[in-house]
């Protein structure tokens, strides 16, 4: 696997319907379409979800192939999650008896309806991320937890190392495949050997990485001192949050796609 085919934490910049919706609501809606994803029971009720994904990715003006390029890390889980639920569930209608184990018509659903669900959950995180600038991620979040404040919650620090944790996937990932270069182009061997050889040879990765990582944080939060940063103390913002027409829209759109699911699931 590549580390740059990680996509979760990458902005594409780009002048978009999409990426121009408020943050807050981007965010509300990617929680309401992971809820209609759980919400489907069968395969017919992921049709809605499906059009609104392709919808939105088309709006978004994200490539495609960029979209998809985030699937990759996860195809071992895919490719686990359908192999289980094929083999180890059991039905009624038995469609292939291969001796040692028989494939039944349900557990096949079953299988196909999990990876799905992965698949669109994946499909949908990459979208906000890809559409939302880390900075106005931070805002929306700071804003969505706000109400937390009344007990004392710490919404704006915990924004802060969401939004600086979804920054610096990309920069890691990159920093470990230049290090795995590196290591290769010195005689290091990723790839042979079993599972427990392999997660030796990762030693000379991980060290690198974590010194790395923890070098950037020492840099990046003296670089916060030194521009006085006191938490959400005081803090003024250049842009306000405010919800538009779009948004609302959005919102309404979002609500008949869970609508539309729940009917879907139920009915069929």
């Amino acid at each position: 696997m590549a580390f740059n085919d990680l996509t979760l934490g990458q902005f594409y910049p780009a002048d978009s319907a999409v990426h121009k919706l408020d943050p807050r609501v981007k965010i509300v809606l990617l929680i309401a379409v992971i809820v209609a994803v759980f919400l489907a029971r069968n395969l017919l009720a992921f049709l809605p979800v499906v059009a609104l994904l392709f919808a939105a990715a088309k709006l978004s003006k994200v490539p495609v192939k960029l979209l998809v390029k985030g699937l990759k890390p996860l195809r071992f889980i895919l490719l686990l999650t359908f192999v289980l639920n094929v083999f180890f569930l059991q039905g009624e209608t038995v469609l292939w008896d291969l001796g040692f184990a028989k494939i039944h018509r349900e557990s096949l659903l079953t299988a196909v309806h999990y990876s799905l669900r992965l698949v669109f959950l994946v499909l949908a995180s990459s979208l906000l991320t890809l559409t939302t600038a880390p900075i106005a991620l931070t805002d929306g979040l700071e804003r969505l937890l706000s109400p937390l404040r009344v007990i004392h919650f710490p919404a704006h620090e915990m924004a802060m190392m969401m939004s600086i944790a979804l920054r610096f996937i990309p920069t890691l990932l990159e920093e470990a495949d230049k290090i795995m270069k590196a290591q290769t182009a010195r005689g290091a061997d990723f790839e042979s050997g079993g599972l427990i050889q392999r997660a030796k040879a990762m030693v000379p990765l991980l060290v690198p990485l974590f010194v790395s990582a923890f070098r950037r944080a020492g840099d990046l939060a003296m670089a916060m001192e030194a521009r006085c940063y006191h938490g959400g103390e005081g803090r003024t913002r250049l842009r306000v949050l405010k919800c538009g027409k779009n948004d609302y829209v959005a919102c309404l759109i979002v609500a008949a796609v869970i609508a539309a699911t729940v009917l879907l699931g139920y009915v069929y």
